[in-house]
């Protein structure tokens, strides 16, 4: 499974969000995206990750950062969790997990001892041109997003 790297192309995608639109990454071209790749929304782990980015939005937006949360979660779930949740950042679905597996973030983990194949948290910072500023994979949900903003040199 290729995992981006620092310096790589970021892959296009479009993907079909909660809110009912769509989210292309090259129509953000000229900005610093986060893109982030969780297993599950409604989950403790992912709703915990979410809330973080929700409650950092306004620092990272100030800091020229958007941020696009990914998941195999069909839709109508994401849209249930972003409005359980009140976030206001689009969640996009990867139901076929093209875009997550090009992103290197499907493929095998381990998980309680498993090994499992699944989404492998990661996040990803896509520079104004296009390419990848930052790659994390195997991110912990919890302190994550913390970690980010001083990756990032925000904090």
């Amino acid at each position: 499974m290729p995992r981006l790297a620092v310096g790589d192309a970021a892959p296009d995608f479009t993907l079909p969000t909660a809110d009912g639109g769509s989210v292309t990454l090259s129509d953000l071209r000229g900005e610093h995206v986060v893109v982030y790749f969780y297993p599950a929304a409604g989950t403790p782990g992912c709703t915990k990750q979410a809330c973080d980015f929700r409650d950092s939005l306004a620092s990272l937006q100030g800091h020229g950062y958007r941020v696009v949360g990914v998941s195999p979660d069909g839709v109508e779930k994401l849209a249930a969790f972003a409005r359980d949740e009140e976030l206001t950042f689009p969640l996009a679905s990867d139901p076929d997990k093209a875009v997550l597996t090009a992103w290197g973030a499907w493929g095998e983990k381990t998980n309680y001892g498993r090994t499992v194949t699944g989404v492998i948290r990661s996040t990803v910072v896509v520079a104004p041109d296009g390419t990848v500023e930052l790659a994390q994979y195997n991110v912990k949900a919890t302190g994550h997003v913390a970690k980010l903003r001083r990756d990032l040199g925000i904090d």
